[in-house]
């Protein structure tokens, strides 16, 4: 079932927590809400859930106004961040509490939740510790079965509120690419809230960018990562280095760059900045192309990925380089260094992209 967010605006006392969001969820898709803190993504969720009302602006489910249901009405199911479990019934009570506490009519007999308990706790691969209580378990265990209660009472739509942020962090990977994997058998539309890039480029089928209680930019990951909107996504989406500058007569002189830009050509000069990817950097020994001499100030060499920071008179500038090619290079520190980008994207002043290289 698809959702659709029209207009919607939530304020509190004098903080506007959304301003006229626009949104449509396709049917089956897994959509991130991604920002920072304060950004208006949890509202966001909260409203669609029927936990909170809208200021103004309507909910949509499956094209019908769900605006005014009760949130017991919207066939939702809720993971919160910190379980929300209830520590004094087993696994397997704790996932069929919202099976059990149906009216009678609707209520299924015991030997119906029983086989749909089961079905869910081997869903989740948890199907041995349906005896233990919570306590017993560990932190991306009791995520696990607080989802399996989500998806107990069958709701049309999934919603998860930051639902690994209180684990470490190499759990929260496990469970990352075990909620992909579980999406894509069930094929439940969701949308999860979370402030962790890494987590929404490798889960979401689509990104929903928030920034001060409105949506920047909305694409599949590779759209938000290669081609933001915004300077705002472009600063979000990972670390970045910044040359300020301005175009004019088809040129952007930023810095110690100059670059074509021929979505510029006239002579009236206009503010802008370029920014390129610490990955998107080139470094050598000998002046090649368009860049700058920089001094080597800092060096990482652990991992895959080498970390080097330069010092240039404009700033420090962070470079990621692949460890073949630094094992090549084998820059030392103090050393300068000429570093050349092979990718800028330009923003205006305006703050609207208008091209990059």
């Amino acid at each position: 079932m698809g959702i659709r967010v029209d207009g919607v605006t939530k304020i509190f006392g004098a903080f506007k927590a959304l301003d006229g969001v626009d949104l449509h969820v396709p049917a089956g898709e897994l959509v991130a809400l991604l920002g920072p803190s304060g950004s208006g993504k949890t509202s966001l969720l909260r409203i669609i859930a029927g936990l909170e009302r809208p200021d103004h602006g309507t909910i949509l489910f499956g094209g019908e106004d769900a605006t005014a249901r009760d949130v017991r009405e919207r066939r939702v199911g809720f993971v919160f961040q910190h379980y929300a479990l209830f520590r004094h019934m087993t696994v397997f009570e704790n996932v069929a509490f919202g099976l059990r506490v149906r009216p009678r009519s609707r209520r299924p007999g015991q030997q119906d939740i029983r086989a749909r308990v089961e079905q869910l706790l081997r869903l989740v691969q948890l199907d041995w510790l349906g005896d233990r209580l919570p306590s017993q378990l560990s932190g991306g265990q009791r995520q696990r079965v607080a989802l399996a209660r989500a998806l107990a009472v069958e709701p049309e739509v999934l919603l998860l509120d930051e639902p690994f942020g209180s684990l470490d962090a190499k759990v929260r990977q496990e469970l990352r690419r075990w909620l992909r994997r579980l999406h894509d058998e069930i094929h439940l539309t969701g949308v999860f809230v979370t402030h962790d890039q890494e987590e929404a480029l490798e889960v979401a089928d689509r990104v929903v960018v928030m920034n001060q209680g409105r949506i920047e930019q909305v694409g599949r990951p590779e759209e938000v990562f290669d081609r933001p909107a915004t300077s705002f996504v472009m600063n979000f989406l990972g670390s970045v280095n910044i040359f300020h500058g301005r175009v004019e007569s088809g040129k952007a002189l930023l810095g110690p760059f100059s670059l074509d830009y021929p979505d510029h050509p006239h002579a009236e000069s206009r503010p802008a900045a370029g920014y390129t990817r610490p990955h998107e950097l080139d470094v050598s020994r000998s002046e090649d192309g368009d860049g700058l001499w920089a001094r080597l100030s800092g060096l990482n060499v652990a991992g895959p990925v080498v970390k080097l920071e330069l010092s240039a008179p404009a700033g420090p500038i962070q470079v990621e380089m692949a460890r073949d090619r630094y094992d090549d290079l084998k820059p030392q520190l103090g050393e300068t260094l000429y570093v050349r980008p092979r990718k800028v994207r330009i923003f205006l002043g305006s703050d609207r992209e208008e091209g990059g290289l």
